[in-house]
C-alpha cells in the first residue's frame, strides 16, 4: 500500500492559498493517500460522517463530484515544506459545496471532515476561509449553508468561529449511517458590498 505520507510529486495546481492549508480537486492520483486518511479518522469521524475508505468508492465519490454541477469539491492539503520544495502536502481533509442552486438564491451546503493527523491544528478554519472566498467570489454564491448534527461540537466550533450563524433546527433532516437524523442549521451571507 503507497505510504500516505509520502509526496513525490505534485498531483494538481492550487485554486487557493493561505499560509498554512491549500485548496485544489480532487484527482485519481489521491485514491491511495485519501481512503487510507479515512480509515486512520474513523473514530474521528463516526457517527458524523463517513467518507471513501477503498479507492473504488473514492473513484465514484470523486467522479460524482467531477460531473454534477451542483456541486464543487476541494481537497484542504496542508502547505509548508513539501510544497516549497515542489511536491504537494498531506492532504488534512476536505471542504465540498453540496447542493447548488444559482437563479434568485445562490446558496450550496457544505460537507466537510477534517482527517485524525490535522484535526485541532486550525486547519479547516483557514481552509474554510478560502472556499468562502471562493463560494462568494468567483462561484458567485450569496449563501453557504452547514447542516450539523446535535453533539458535533467540532464542526459547530468551526462553523461558528467563521462566522455562520445558527437559524434553526430540522429533524430528520438527513439520512446518514442507516436512520434520519436531526440537524442544526448554520449559514453565513456574502459580506455587502461597499455602498457609493
Amino acid at each position: 500500500m503507497p505510504d500516505p505520507d509520502a509526496h513525490p510529486t505534485p498531483t494538481a495546481p492550487y485554486l487557493t492559498e493561505g499560509p498554512r492549508t491549500a485548496l485544489r480537486r480532487f484527482t485519481e492520483a489521491d485514491a491511495a493517500e485519501f481512503t487510507a486518511r479515512a480509515r486512520e479518522s474513523r473514530t474521528l469521524h463516526r457517527p458524523w460522517l463517513f467518507p471513501p475508505e477503498r479507492p473504488d468508492a473514492y473513484v465514484a465519490y470523486t467522479e460524482t463530484l467531477a460531473r454534477d454541477p451542483a456541486r464543487e469539491g476541494f481537497l484542504v492539503v496542508e502547505r509548508g515544506e513539501r510544497v516549497e520544495s515542489g511536491a504537494d502536502g498531506a492532504i488534512a481533509g476536505f471542504i465540498n459545496i453540496n447542493n447548488i442552486v444559482l437563479g434568485g438564491f445562490r446558496c450550496g451546503a457544505l460537507g466537510y471532515g477534517a482527517f485524525a493527523h490535522a484535526a485541532g491544528r486550525g486547519l479547516m478554519g483557514e481552509a474554510l476561509g478560502l472556499v468562502m472566498g471562493l463560494a462568494f467570489g468567483p462561484l458567485g454564491l450569496h449563501r453557504l449553508e452547514a447542516n450539523i448534527q446535535p453533539g458535533n461540537a467540532a464542526s459547530t466550533a468551526l462553523v461558528r468561529r467563521a462566522g455562520f450563524r445558527l437559524e434553526g433546527f430540522s429533524p430528520d433532516f438527513l439520512h446518514i449511517d442507516g436512520a434520519w437524523r436531526d440537524h442544526e442549521r448554520w449559514a453565513i451571507t456574502a459580506p455587502a458590498a461597499p455602498t457609493t
